[in-house]
């Protein structure tokens, strides 16, 4: 008896040391990619996926941070931001430190205060939202936060790009735009920047439409021939960009389309010769600028994708961009530590692939970059999704001119 107890003393200060002893260190550095993989949106969530992986794998083959590679973990939020924030507490459960989520303005609001929330509840373990396509200004103004950072220009941004490019013989447009917080912003934007910059043009009617939920758009098509615009401005993506184009083209509707979305994946098949010189996209990039600005290397780059998937183009260079940016901050910091990463973020400067500079403005955590607005035409280098037509860069507009002022109050941290 008095053996066994002995024994048992031994194990317990035995379990107790174990304890103490560190984790066993994670062969990889994971980010946690949520985004919708279920539902309508599903095509796009694959998409980016396909891009996002194509990125990381040129930024390992780089040597990743820290003597290891980053690796994508999926979570299906289905574009919804109740399960988005499911996603995001099985992420932290697994202690990954990095939150990458794109897509959908409403849901990254609810990440920007799930990822706040969480970190407050456990400063030991915080985590880092990495924010590579959800557009709305709000989330680096009035919404920003310290654990948020936006890899890719705001709505305001894409907004100024897409006035700045109108042709000026245009004088009567109509909107429309999805009844969310992103097609909300581009709404409001879109007439601010208007009245500003072309005092001349008169919009001529306007419509918000639900998210994912119209079928036929013909309806809506009706109204803008019956206004008399001789264009249509809309932020309408996903399967509400090529319903809205399908209805356009079946109705004969032959006015210029200027868009934010007709670049993504399924729109250019959506459109077919009926989009050719009609269709207008303000751009992150396309995969022609390479060749006709003359950068090798880009252009390399770009025929690297398109020998891996000719789904679709690739058209968010700022992927890449981020994950540099991201293996960057992490060697700085020597650490994966939330804090420490984001303080050797802020300022950093980056060149993209096509070597334009781009900076991440330390007062909102919004990364300054350049836009262009290309036209769907034939006769180019690479066409998309084996159409025949690919885009032509039309007008480019730098970082420094889209440089605008932020409202962001940002609440910093102890240590920060």
């Amino acid at each position: 008896m008095r053996l066994s107890r002995q024994w048992a003393v031994i194990a317990s200060i035995a379990m107790l040391l174990l304890s103490f002893l560190p984790a066993q260190a994670e062969d990889t550095i994971k980010i946690a990619f949520i985004g919708p993989f279920s539902g309508a949106f599903a095509p796009q969530g694959d998409a980016f996926l396909k891009q996002l992986q194509f990125s990381l794998d040129a930024v390992n083959a780089k040597g990743g941070a820290l003597g290891k590679k980053f690796e994508i973990v999926t979570f299906d939020d289905k574009l919804q931001p109740a399960e988005a924030t499911i996603a995001l507490k099985a992420a932290t459960d697994q202690n990954i430190p990095f939150i990458l989520q794109c897509i959908g303005s409403n849901v990254a609001a609810a990440m920007i205060d799930g990822v706040a929330k969480y970190n407050a509840r456990n400063p030991d373990r915080r985590v880092l939202y990495l924010n590579c396509a959800a557009l709305a200004t709000d989330l680096t103004t009035e919404k920003c936060d310290f654990w948020h950072f936006r890899f890719a220009g705001n709505v305001s941004m894409r907004v100024e790009t897409m006035v700045r490019s109108l042709p000026k013989s245009l004088k009567t447009v109509y909107l429309i735009n999805q009844d969310y917080l992103y097609g909300q912003s581009v709404a409001s934007d879109l007439k601010s920047f208007l009245t500003k910059l072309r005092p001349d043009i008169k919009i001529l009617g306007e419509d918000l439409v639900p998210l994912g939920k119209v079928k036929d758009f013909s309806p809506y098509i009706a109204k803008v021939k019956a206004s008399g615009a001789e264009a249509l401005l809309t932020s309408n993506w996903g399967v509400d960009f090529n319903q809205l184009i399908k209805s356009g083209v079946e109705t004969g509707l032959n006015i210029g389309y200027y868009t934010f979305s007709a670049h993504l994946n399924g729109a250019p098949t959506a459109m077919g010769d009926a989009g050719v010189d009609r269709v207008h996209a303000v751009v992150d990039s396309h995969e022609n600028i390479p060749s006709e600005i003359g950068n090798v290397e880009g252009d390399a780059w770009m025929k690297a994708f398109r020998d891996r998937t000719l789904e679709f183009d690739y058209v968010w260079i700022n992927f890449r961009t981020m994950f540099e940016l991201l293996q960057t901050a992490v060697n700085k910091a020597g650490s994966t530590d939330a804090l420490k990463v984001a303080l050797a973020l802020e300022g950093m400067q980056q060149k993209d692939a096509f070597g334009q500079n781009n900076i991440m403005r330390k007062d909102d955590h919004q990364l300054l970059v350049p836009f262009y607005q290309a036209i769907f035409t034939k006769g180019v280098k690479y066409d998309s999704e084996k159409t025949g037509f690919g885009w032509k860069t039309e007008n480019t507009v730098s970082a420094a001119d889209l440089t605008q002022p932020t409202s962001c109050k940002m609440k910093r941290p102890d240590g920060a």
